[in-house]
């Protein structure tokens, strides 16, 4: 039985010129919205002011964003620092101008950032000198306020009730969980991040990348009108998640054997042949396909070859951040502003990262220097993180308030 998915999904919902707007955009920018209406149902509950909700979600866009790409080069792609420093924060390249967004973004560099920003927020605040309040007053009781008045601001360290670090960090890791679900579910739609081949039944083909490659038409030269994959049900599964595909292309009309043919031996095995992580496409041998004619003169070629199916890593994490984000709400639910100071975190750095690092196991290796290692770089930063939670689990219980009575 053919048991395998194949997904050919784009990556982009529409294009404009060099610029595209992406599923993974969206589905980022939806993870904080979301958040910040989640955010603001929790401050509401617990009496807090409901305007500070839109102060945290900035920390918590720029942390996320800056951390995890920083994140990313430090820990993947460090030589980035000396031989193109301009792409680390650049989402654009230059030559020919072409806009890619951040290339590269490390969740474990989006958690330290996290960290380092609600600490800030819950430490520092930026305040109107109380000598330029009083010069604003004088001149508002005068009835005349000049339009360029000189505000002083300074910064001091704060204590905000009922949200000191650990009672923000409680919150803000609610809707971390409801974000990275939208993340990896983007990823799903870039088809990064992919799992090791498999023969499960739920094993993924991702074959966007190389039908959006065979259709790029940016010289008007491209004879295909449109791709198609299906499963070949007439062969039998291979090993290692090696399975039978069938890839279909519909010419356009007025297209000749002369066009077509070179295509396909040259652009076609080209693409088969570069994307080898998605396709096991026998490199030297000559391309397997067939070419029909109707009566109107019009080709379509159908092209045998072998997908690799693959772990939806993605979906893994994806689902188990949402069931992550039920459970987390849940407790806090059950407390609301009473809830033990650290609990929610502990339980969501010791499930969180413990998952991460099972799920590893399943994802390919994202940089070659991973694999000489006995743990890849995502282990290795999780450890760090579950023992973490782990301390402030035990904290939180030990320091829990005794009930009178």
């Amino acid at each position: 039985m053919v048991s395998y998915i194949i997904w050919d999904g784009s990556p982009e919902i529409f294009s404009v010129g060099s610029f595209a707007l992406r599923w993974y955009g969206l589905l980022f920018a939806l993870g904080f919205l979301l958040s910040q209406q989640v955010l603001y149902y929790i401050f509401r509950k617990e009496g807090k002011p409901e305007k500070d909700v839109d102060t945290l979600t900035i920390y918590m866009v720029v942390a996320t964003i800056l951390g995890a790409r920083l994140g990313h080069v430090i820990f993947y792609q460090p030589e980035l620092f000396v031989t193109d420093p301009l792409s680390i924060l650049l989402p654009f390249e230059f030559s020919p101008f072409k806009f890619t967004g951040l290339q590269g973004l490390a969740s474990h560099g989006g958690a330290f950032g996290i960290l380092f920003a609600l600490w800030l927020y819950t430490t520092y605040r930026i305040r109107l000198s109380k000598a330029d309040v009083a010069l604003v007053e004088k001149k508002e009781s005068f009835g005349k306020i000049e339009k360029k008045t000189k505000r002083g601001v300074f910064i001091e360290r704060v204590k905000i009730p009922g949200q000191s670090y650990i009672q923000v960090l409680d919150r803000i890791v609610i809707v971390v969980a409801l974000t990275g679900a939208l993340i990896r579910l983007g990823n799903f739609f870039n088809s990064e991040i992919i799992g090791l081949p498999s023969n499960n039944p739920f094993s993924v083909v991702f074959i966007n990348k190389i039908t959006d490659g065979i259709m790029d038409n940016k010289n008007g030269s491209n004879p295909a009108e449109y791709i198609k994959v299906e499963k070949d049900t007439s062969l039998p599964e291979g090993a290692n998640g090696r399975v039978p595909i069938n890839i279909y292309v519909v010419f356009k009309k007025g297209a000749t054997t002369a066009q077509i043919n070179p295509f396909l031996d040259g652009d076609v095995k080209h693409f088969l042949n570069y994307y080898h992580e998605f396709v096991d496409e026998p490199g030297m041998a000559p391309l397997n396909y067939t070419l029909d004619v109707d009566a109107d003169g019009n080709y379509a070629a159908k092209i045998n070859t072998f997908g690799v199916a693959r772990h939806p890593a993605q979906l893994y994490e994806s689902i188990s951040c949402v069931i992550l984000f039920i459970i987390l709400f849940l407790i806090w639910n059950q407390h609301k502003e009473n809830s033990p100071p650290g609990r929610i975190f502990g339980v969501f750095m010791i499930i969180l990262w413990s998952l991460r690092f099972g799920y590893e196991y399943l994802k390919e290796n994202q940089v070659d220097f991973e694999n000489d290692l006995p743990l890849n770089m995502g282990q290795i930063l999780s450890i760090p993180l579950i023992i973490a939670g782990v301390l402030i689990l035990i904290w939180s219980y030990r320091n829990q308030p005794k009930r009178i009575g």
